[in-house]
């Protein structure tokens, strides 16, 4: 976090140097069909080559060599000290023939830690550190964007003693199974409310984690705002009950997500930035009756930067909240008028068919992809998956489990 004294600057800098009230209007969409006729993949076959997943996709300006994206999957093999290292580099250099690689959450700063071992991207050394997994990815040929995490009130004060409680828009509690921590796993705390003025200062944490992403010389950014972390509760009224300009309507209660965005805008190129986003999941104890008006008032309003795309779990595999009929991407078509990404429980069949009818333009797999580091090529050549892999090795902090899954032609 930023020294307290610097507050005035970075209040002002809202609507000031960093974050210019007239910034959409530099970043006005085109029409959601238009855009979509031109994104139609190339389909040469209707056999059972997925040919829609394997052909090119132009990402506003990234060439992306196939449609298939790497999900996000934390993975906790960045030890104490959050450092990426050559097991990192290792793991996502063999995942490199995806159109895209999205890292796992990676935290922005010590206050926003919320998960054992994870990746932090709030120091120099840490940035230094990144190096080496962006080389090894590119050395593949792939593309690969950072993720910007803050976990809020999904986290406990043992990740973050000196910062104290977890923060979050309001002061209410996760119900939920309890929490790993470096002390053991303990029960949710209530989280402190954050102060108007503190608001800021997380955004210029967002602004400086995206600086630092550059420099390490990643593709681009996605920043997180699914999945009940800090974004997703600013978002939803059910952990947002704050009187400000933050909270009440659904207009303020987008502000922050707003404004994180014009902070990384004068780092990065719209078409280098995404947006994560799960208006049907309950993951994180999520899930807010106005979720409908909430997400397409979020989708409609990014719309307007020109961004990279729309990262969407539409899928219900992570789980549902059951607030209303879940939402498609056919519907958030028409409110987004960019690239689409569809998240959550797809298989090579239902991606295509996503892909086919021009519901997303890109598809991201999440938990194949720990046991398959070369789905593209099964998908391809219509080999068959291995298994899921077992929870136990998701989170074990080494190579077992994380780079030694062996690719078809080796099984």
């Amino acid at each position: 976090m930023e020294n307290p004294s610097n507050q005035a600057h970075i209040l002002d800098s809202i609507h000031g140097r960093y974050y210019p009230k007239t910034i959409k209007s530099d970043f006005l969409s085109p029409h959601p069909i238009a855009y979509q006729e031109r994104c139609k993949p190339v389909i040469t076959s209707k056999d059972s080559i997925p040919t829609a997943l394997l052909s090119p996709f132009d990402l506003r300006g990234p060439q992306l060599k196939n449609r298939v994206v790497m999900s996000p999957l934390t993975r906790s093999r960045a030890g104490e000290e959050r450092l990426a290292n050559a097991l990192m580099a290792e793991y996502y250099a063999q995942r490199a023939s995806a159109g895209l690689i999205i890292t796992e959450a990676t935290v922005i700063s010590k206050q926003g830690i919320g998960w054992l071992n994870s990746p932090g991207i709030y120091s120099t050394e840490q940035a230094e550190a990144w190096k080496q997994v962006v080389a090894a990815v590119h050395a593949k040929g792939g593309k690969i964007f950072l993720q910007l995490w803050h976990c809020g009130r999904a986290s406990h004060s043992s990740f973050h003693e000196a910062e104290g409680l977890p923060v979050a828009p309001s002061a209410i509690r996760l119900e939920g199974d309890g929490i790993h921590t470096p002390a053991g796993k303990h029960a949710y705390e209530t989280p402190r409310a954050l102060e108007t003025e503190e608001i800021p200062l997380i955004v210029e944490d967002y602004r400086v984690a995206a600086e630092r992403a550059k420099g390490a010389g990643f593709d681009g950014i996605e920043v997180h705002g699914a999945n009940g972390y800090l974004i997703d509760q600013f978002l939803q009224f059910r952990t947002n009950h704050r009187t400000d300009r933050y909270g009440g309507s659904v207009e303020n209660r987008f502000r922050f997500l707003d404004e994180v965005i014009r902070a990384v805008l004068t780092v990065w190129p719209a078409a280098r930035v995404g947006v994560h986003l799960s208006p049907n999941g309950n993951f994180n104890d999520m899930g807010s009756p106005d979720f409908r008006e909430t997400f397409f008032h979020a989708a409609k309003e990014l719309s307007h930067y020109q961004l990279g795309y729309l990262h969407i779990v539409d899928g219900l595999a992570f789980g549902f909240h059951q607030l209303g009929t879940p939402m498609t991407l056919a519907e958030l078509r028409t409110v987004f008028a960019g690239p689409l990404i569809g998240n959550c429980g797809y298989t090579r069949e239902t991606a295509e068919e996503a892909l086919r009818n021009h519901h997303a333009d890109l598809i991201s797999f999440g938990r194949p992809y720990i046991s398959n580091p070369d789905i593209l090529e099964r998908f391809a050549h219509g080999w068959p998956l291995s298994p899921l892999a077992d929870l136990a090795v998701w989170y074990s902090f080494d190579a077992h489990g994380y780079t030694d899954f062996p690719r078809y032609n080796e099984s």
